[in-house]
């Protein structure tokens, strides 16, 4: 996929580095979203956390032998998705998905907020462990249009980033909120961030920091024409 956009009704290829909590949620999610799955872990016995319904493939193995990755079809591969217990691994496979095999969605796990930041600039997206980590997962492959930044409580709120869709240029920011779902918390226009009050629009090219509730999400891809 040449934008780097996972299609909703298409069926794509992701791989999952890491059969952990994490990587086994995810991988269940993405296989009953249709999507083609493959698993990579060395500890075979990890395989049992996907079930016995999981309709992807399970390949044991070490996940930067690129042997292995090419078996797993990294080069034609729409997303990899790095969840192994430890940073340095993460980072490694991200690097290698990113740089020598341009899969266009990168998603890794990385504890670390300095190094997480660092990469998040070279087109990996990061997040740390949490009670919602599988689910941001999730939203990080099939929603690659926005940066998640927090989250609170236990992921039911969400502060995302994102570039505003340009046929909301000239419109007033209320035109994508909804009482109790989403509101506009700030605009980033021109590397200069403002709090929107009553009439603000937005222009092309601004940066939208939205608080909108996990429920929500959808309804504000589809606004944005993000599926």
């Amino acid at each position: 996929m040449t934008d780097g956009a996972l299609k909703e009704a298409s069926i794509v290829h992701i791989i999952v580095v890491g059969c952990g909590r994490v990587g086994s949620i995810a991988a269940r999610v993405l296989a009953r979203q249709e999507h083609s799955v493959v698993v990579i872990d060395q500890e075979p016995r990890a395989f049992a956390r996907l079930g016995n319904t999981f309709t992807g493939k399970q390949l044991q193995g070490f996940a930067l032998d690129r042997e292995i990755l090419t078996a797993a079809g990294i080069e034609s591969s729409d997303a990899l998705v790095a969840v192994t217990n430890g940073d340095n691994t993460n980072i490694v496979a991200a690097r290698i998905a990113k740089e020598v095999f341009r899969v266009p969605i990168v998603v890794a796990r990385m504890n670390d907020p300095l190094r997480a930041e660092i990469y998040r600039r070279f087109g990996v997206a990061t997040f740390s462990t949490s009670q919602w980590g599988a689910s941001q997962v999730v939203d990080l492959v099939t929603r690659p249009h926005v940066h998640q930044e927090q989250s609170f409580g236990s992921g039911d709120l969400r502060m995302i980033e994102a570039q505003v869709a340009q046929h909301f240029a000239g419109k007033p920011v209320t035109d994508v909120e909804v009482p109790g779902e989403i509101r506009v918390a700030s605009i980033v226009r021109l590397g200069k961030a403002v709090l929107p009050v009553s009439g603000t629009k937005f222009e092309a090219g601004d940066i939208a920091h939205i608080l909108v509730i996990a429920s929500s999400l959808d309804k504000l891809s589809r606004m944005f024409g993000w599926k």
